[in-house]
């Protein structure tokens, strides 16, 4: 530690920090422009210029590092002196339209102005024009480069923080212009980052423009219902209609940045596309109706199932609060534990129960991949979770972190990767094993014998020394952080890649290494869906069904009895309702007509069950087969809580109210529940939140007031893993098929985004993504219309040529319904062989054949 004094208040501060992080330790206001916590100073504005005793000239407080004894000053007449004189150079050219100027009222340059400006300029030449009108740079940025000040904040973020490079720089001096490559953002991500961390007026969010000031807006802190990262957002709404998304740098796991999904993909609350009213089948179609006479049906169609099974899907979307009480309903009121929240896998969660409860780690997603290795497996992070591929980026390039890569699909992080490990879809499990071989192979002394001999089993077979490299790499680091993919589950193959992976942090825990591991979830409250037991072999805690003392507390607390024996899965359940076993099937906030493989099944098991109630905002294709739609209301209108990727549970805040008939999820299933148990009381958020706080033990002793800005921390009791490791894989079989996988895009989640007008501004038309090499081979140019054809269907959309992709591998994102993607897949199969070609070549081909069977087929 070192001591600094600093208008007279002395302070001690770790070595290394500079005079104006010490400065805001003391409250002590410093202005900047070009400084941002996040990156290296850049000490160009002089704004922060203060006075060091000893030093001849005034030094910035960003980029001076505090030595012992030292003594400053930052509020002299030299340095307000100072101060007006940048201000004035920098209003020299600065266009005086505050009045329009969308930034008006939360302009720094203002501000600034006003605590330290000239009263009246020197400069009486005519300001510097860059253009006469602003300039549009992409769908949702417009930019007025006249009112820029060079601070280079937005180049920088691009650059460092979101890893585009759409931004820089042209000329110099007070010529200097940030620009787009030939004035355009093309190629960026559209996150608008640089719309946030710009202190004036020059880069503006073209969807909120001329639409409202500051001071009119009501703004509600809350959390983006995108992903798993759980970013703090701030939502502004004017007469309770919304308006823009902004974040705080001071919280979240965030830090300010936000996506595009984001930033501009909350309108979908305004979608016209919403239930409005109840509707039931009649005479084989929906018809609007009043919620007594939906109630009236409802119980009439419940007494006809009874006897039959039941099940429930219930969205990881929906918070903590809900999905507590849907599984509480299905386990109290319909009596089964045939309960789910995965729509487009089928989740193993007897090999995955275990491995979060010995290796999850629930702290701050800074602090995990603060370690010395930071190993990513699956999935491709810069579309499914992009605030935390910034971080990523941050820690491999600040902080050092040796950042390790094992997937199928190229991500943008793999520049920044010291070993990239590429394999074949569904090969991840090989790739794991092989990595343990190495392990094994390099440390061999260093591990118990009852060790060598429980892993036991042939190295996996692989013709790449990456494996080996990573292996390395491992073995290197004192700590080790494992972020595993979510898209991983999606395989029939992800109980066996589940397996190696436990392997894998079990040989880590052996040598000896701090070991941290969390999931990469593409849903907003995946991980609250299984804390709070939406699973058919879990009770909330993560507790076995099968765990009498678990089940008993349980029941104690709820006053009813549970089913004893664990449920159906969602694939199961469409198994009951294809023969005929299934009752009634409730499913809340999901669509997996449009997300589980095979959608052909899907819709005839759907049809096939007695009664099929779907709860929902949106009318999904699924809500379409419903017997009973019941309107709830969507992100916004409803108060709860989300538990992100790192364990942190977050309030999620309402800031609009729902309209006409639509009622809140809990209200929804209150009326649902009193259709077979009229006696049950009224749901309250509130209280339910109470009782998974004293019920549930990771979230013991929480409560909803002391949440705060940046949420709190659920506990993780791990649980010593058994010591079994499991036999390696057998490496998957070499084709020379294409093989077609999914996933999210950058500027889509699933197919709630879709209801945003702003994002499909900026992304509106599906993409077939593939190599340079196969595009070549089979004839094919980047923007060319293809087919992709299956055993089971085919897809017609646009070829997108990426130069990183492997040989072989063929990406279609799961986030376009015009699509029906799932209709290629079959049920147990993933990845999906496809054939690819020209659309036109597809239609001549099929002419063709159609001619040469008859004319009976040209009718």
């Amino acid at each position: 530690m070192v001591s600094i004094t600093i208008n007279e208040q002395t302070l001690e501060v770790e070595a290394g920090s500079t005079v104006l992080q010490a400065a805001e330790r003391l409250g002590i206001d410093i202005p900047t422009f070009c400084y941002l916590k996040r990156l290296p100073a850049l000490a160009s504005c002089r704004m922060c210029l203060v006075e060091v005793e000893g030093q001849r000239r005034l030094q910035p407080s960003c980029a001076t590092a505090v030595t012992d004894g030292m003594v400053v000053r930052t509020n002299t007449p030299l340095i307000d002196e100072t101060r007006s004189s940048m201000l004035d150079m920098l209003l020299a050219n600065h266009p005086l339209d505050c009045p329009i100027c969308d930034k008006g009222g939360e302009c720094e340059l203002q501000d600034l102005v006003m605590a330290y400006g000239p009263r009246e300029s020197r400069f009486r030449d005519a300001k510097r024009v860059f253009h006469s009108e602003d300039i549009r740079l992409s769908p949702v940025i417009i930019m007025n480069v006249n009112r820029c000040i060079q601070c280079q904040r937005c180049v920088r973020m691009c650059e460092e923080v979101v890893g585009a490079v759409a931004l820089g720089t042209v000329e110099k001096g007070m010529d200097t212009a940030v620009t787009g490559f030939e004035g355009s953002l093309a190629s960026c991500d559209q996150c608008g980052n640089c719309v946030e961390v710009c202190p004036v007026g020059a880069l503006m969010s073209f969807p909120y423009r001329y639409k409202a000031r500051p001071w009119d807006l009501a703004e509600t802190d809350t959390v983006c219902p995108h992903c798993g990262t759980g970013c703090q957002l701030t939502v502004g709404t004017r007469k309770g209609e919304f308006m823009r998304v902004r974040s705080k740098a001071e919280h979240g796991v965030n830090r300010e940045t936000l996506c595009v999904r984001g930033r501009f993909g909350l309108d979908f609350v305004m979608s016209q596309d919403r239930i409005k009213r109840p509707m039931v089948r009649r005479d084989g179609a929906l018809v609007s109706v009043s919620w007594e006479e939906a109630g009236d049906y409802l119980r009439q169609r419940l007494s006809a199932a009874e006897g039959k099974a039941a099940g429930g899907l219930a969205s990881p979307r929906l918070p903590n609060e809900m999905l507590y009480q849907f599984q509480k309903v299905m386990r109290t009121v319909f009596r089964t534990n045939n309960i789910d929240c995965a729509s487009r896998w089928s989740t193993p969660f007897d090999t995955l129960g275990p491995l979060v409860a010995a290796f999850y780690t629930r702290a701050p997603l800074e602090e995990v991949i603060g370690n010395d290795c930071v190993l990513v497996v699956g999935g491709n992070v810069t579309d499914e979770n992009p605030v935390t591929e910034y971080l990523l980026r941050d820690g491999a390039r600040r902080r050092q972190t040796v950042l390790l890569m094992l997937s199928a699909q190229p991500s943008r992080l793999d520049a920044d990767a010291h070993v990239v490990v590429r394999v074949p879809p569904g090969g991840e499990a090989a790739s794991i094993a092989a990595v343990v071989a190495g392990l094994v192979a390099a440390a061999a002394q260093a591990l118990p014998g009852d060790v060598l001999a429980d892993i036991g089993g042939p190295a996996a077979v692989t013709d790449s020394d990456e494996p080996d490299r990573l292996a390395t790499a491992l073995l290197e680091g004192r700590s080790v952080t494992v972020l595993v993919s979510a898209d991983l589950l999606r395989s029939p193959r992800a109980r066996a890649t589940l397996q190696q992976l436990n392997n894998l942090l079990q040989v880590l825990r052996v040598l000896g290494k701090v070991l941290a591991m969390q999931f990469l979830f593409d849903r907003a409250n995946q991980l609250g869906a299984w804390d709070m037991g939406v699973l058919p072999t879990a009770l909330p805690g993560l507790r076995a069904v099968a765990d009498d003392t678990a089940r008993a507390t349980l029941e104690r607390a709820w006053g009813a009895e549970i089913p004893s024996e664990p449920g159906a899965d969602f694939d199961a359940m469409l198994d009951l309702c294809d023969t005929g076993r299934m009752g009634a099937l409730y499913i809340a906030g999901s669509d997996p007509l449009m997300s589980y493989p095979d959608r052909g099944f899907v819709q005839q098991a759907l049809r096939a069950a007695d009664l099929l109630i779907v709860q929902d905002a949106f009318l999904t294709d699924t809500a379409g087969l419903a017997d009973v739609v019941l309107p709830a209301a969507s992100y916004g209108e409803e108060s709860g809580t989300f538990t992100n990727n790192e364990g942190r549970i977050q309030k999620v805040c309402k800031f609009r109210e729902p309209a006409l008939d639509v009622r809140s999820n809990l209200a929804v299933f209150d009326f649902v529940a009193s259709r077979r148990n009229p006696a049950l009381r009224t749901s309250v958020q509130r209280e339910i939140f109470d009782e998974i706080a004293r019920l549930v033990p990771a979230y013991e002793g929480l409560t909803q007031d002391g949440l705060g800005a940046d949420g709190a921390f659920t506990k993780a009791a791990l649980v010593p893993p058994v010591r079994e490791f499991f036999a390696p894989p057998p490496a998957p079989i070499a084709t020379d098929r294409l093989m077609l996988i999914t996933g999210n895009c950058l500027f889509h989640n699933g197919y709630l985004s879709e209801h945003s007008e702003i994002l499909n501004t900026v992304a509106d038309d599906p993409y077939v993504e593939m190599g340079a090499r196969d595009a070549v081979q089979l004839g094919l140019s980047d923007g060319d219309q293809v087919v992709v054809r299956s055993a089971q269907s085919e897809l017609t959309a646009q070829l997108k040529v990426n130069k990183r992709f492997p040989r072989g591998l063929v990406f279609v994102p799961e986030n376009y319904r015009a699509l029906r993607l799932n209709g290629l897949m079959r049920r147990g199969q993933y990845p999906c062989p496809v054939d690819v070609q020209k659309a036109h070549a597809a239609f001549e081909i099929a002419t063709v054949a159609a001619v040469g069977a008859g004319p009976e087929n040209l009718s």
